[in-house]
C-alpha cells in the first residue's frame, strides 16, 4: 500500500512577505528559498512578477539556483501579469482569479461567466509560454459550491494541474472547510490545493481538514507568517500530518527550527517562545506534578518526541516546580537535597520567580539552596550526578 504524501507549497516569500512591515532582502530571499528547498519543500511560491523588475530579478535568481523544488510565480488572471512572468525564468505561474460574486463585482466588475470566460483563455496561453499552470481560487471560502464545481471542471479542461481553494479572509472552520473541498474534490480528478488564513485561529485545522476532505496540496509559510493573522504553519502541518495522520510531506523535520529561525531574522519577528513545534518553550517543563511523571516515564507529558525534531527536553525551575524538579536540577549539579530544606527552597524559589518573572536559572537555584542550608544550619552535601533524562 503506497503511502499518502501531501505537498506542502510554501509561500513564504510572496504571502509571508505580505504581512505588515516585512520586507525581505534580495540576499534574504535567496537564503530563505535555499533553506526551504534544503527542508524538503516541494515548491516554492517565490514572488509577485507584476510588482516590478526587482520582484522579476529575485525570482528570476531564485529560479536560477536550480533547486530541487518547483518555483511558483504568483499572478492575477490577466495577460499583462502573464506577460511579467516570462522574465521569471519560472517553470510554473499561479493565476489567481476570484470565486465570490462579491470579489468578482468589486475587484473586477465582472460576473461568473466571464471569470471562467478568462480561465478557459489565460491557462492555455500560459501553457503556450512554457509554464505549468495552477490556478487560485481567491475568496472561495464565500463562493457559491456549484460555481467552484463548475471552475475545477473549467481549469481541468483547460489544462491546469491544479486548484487553488482560497480562505482569503479567514472565515472557515474545519467543518465549513471539508464542505467545500469534498464538493470540489468530487467535481473533477483535478488536485485541490487549499489556502488558510488564520483570522479565527484555524488555518492549521482548517488545512487539516481540507486534507482529510481530499485536497493533496496545501499552502504554508515558516512560522504561519502572512497578512493579518497568517495562514497555516508549514512546521505545524509537516509534522502534524506525519504524527496524526500517517501522512507523509518530504519535509526534514530536523530542518524545521533553523528553517523558523532564518525567517524570523530576516522578517524582523522573532519565534515566540511557545510557538508550536519550533518555540523554544515547546519542549520545556516547569510543572512539578508534570514533572514528577515525566523524570519516570517521558510520555507522560510529551506527545510528540522532541528528538524528531532534532531537540531535547529541558527541565527548568520556576514557581511550579516541586521537589522532583528540585531535586533533578541540584543533583546534575552535584548537590542532595535533603528533605528538611524541601519547603525552606520551595518558598524561596516561589518568591525569586514572582519577582524575576522567569525561570531560576541553575546557579540562582544552587545559591538558594546555600541560603537556606544556612537558615536552617545545616551542610550542603554533595550527591552523584543523576543519568541525564
Amino acid at each position: 500500500m503506497t503511502t499518502p504524501f501531501v505537498h506542502l507549497n510554501d509561500t513564504t516569500l510572496r504571502d509571508g512577505e505580505q504581512a505588515p512591515g516585512v520586507a525581505f532582502s534580495l540576499d534574504e530571499k535567496i537564503a530563505i528559498a535555499d533553506a526551504l528547498s534544503l527542508a524538503g519543500v516541494p515548491e516554492i511560491e517565490a514572488g509577485t512578477p507584476a510588482m516590478g523588475e526587482e520582484e522579476v530579478e529575485a525570482i528570476r535568481l531564485i529560479a536560477g539556483l536550480k533547486l530541487d523544488s518547483r518555483i511558483l510565480a504568483w499572478c492575477r488572471m490577466s495577460e499583462a501579469d502573464l506577460q511579467a512572468a516570462r522574465f521569471t525564468g519560472a517553470g510554473a505561474v499561479n493565476l489567481s482569479i476570484p470565486m465570490s460574486d462579491g470579489m468578482l463585482a468589486a475587484k473586477l466588475g465582472i460576473d461568473r461567466n466571464e471569470a471562467l470566460a478568462r480561465i478557459r483563455r489565460l491557462v492555455p496561453m500560459a501553457l503556450d509560454s512554457g509554464f505549468e499552470v495552477a490556478v487560485g481560487g481567491e475568496d472561495a471560502s464565500r463562493a457559491d459550491l456549484d460555481h467552484l464545481a463548475r471552475v475545477a471542471e473549467t481549469v481541468a479542461q483547460a489544462g491546469a494541474f491544479r486548484l487553488r481553494l482560497a480562505d482569503t479572509v479567514g472565515i472557515l472552520d474545519p467543518f465549513s472547510t471539508m464542505t467545500m473541498v469534498e464538493r470540489v474534490v468530487s467535481a473533477s480528478g483535478l488536485a485541490i490545493e487549499f489556502h488558510g488564513h488564520d483570522d479565527l485561529g484555524l488555518a492549521t485545522a482548517n488545512s487539516l481538514a481540507a486534507v482529510r476532505a481530499g485536497a493533496r496540496h496545501i499552502s504554508v509559510t515558516v512560522g504561519g507568517i502572512g497578512e493579518r493573522a497568517g495562514n497555516a504553519a508549514l512546521e505545524e502541518m509537516a509534522v502534524a500530518l506525519q504524527r496524526l495522520d500517517g501522512i507523509q510531506t518530504g519535509i526534514a523535520f530536523k530542518q524545521l527550527t533553523p528553517l523558523a529561525e532564518r525567517v524570523a531574522r530576516a522578517s524582523g519577528r522573532p519565534v515566540p517562545a511557545g510557538k508550536a513545534i519550533v518555540g523554544s518553550d515547546v519542549f520545556t517543563h516547569e510543572s512539578g506534578i508534570h514533572v514528577a511523571a515525566l523524570l519516570k516515564e517521558r510520555s507522560t507529558y510529551e506527545g510528540l518526541d522532541p528528538g524528531l525534531l532534532g531537540r531535547r527536553h529541558k527541565i527548568v525551575v520556576g514557581k511550579h516546580s516541586g521537589r522532583a524538579s528540585l531535586e533533578n536540577v541540584l543533583e546534575a549539579r552535584g548537590h542532595k537535597l535533603e528533605p528538611a530544606v524541601v519547603p525552606l527552597l520551595t518558598m524561596l524559589v516561589r518568591h525569586q520567580a514572582t519577582i524575576m518573572k522567569a525561570p531560576v536559572e541553575p546557579d540562582d537555584l544552587e545559591q538558594l539552596l546555600i541560603e537556606a542550608m544556612a537558615f536552617l544550619d545545616l551542610e550542603v552535601e554533595a550527591a552523584t550526578p543523576p543519568p541525564v533524562h
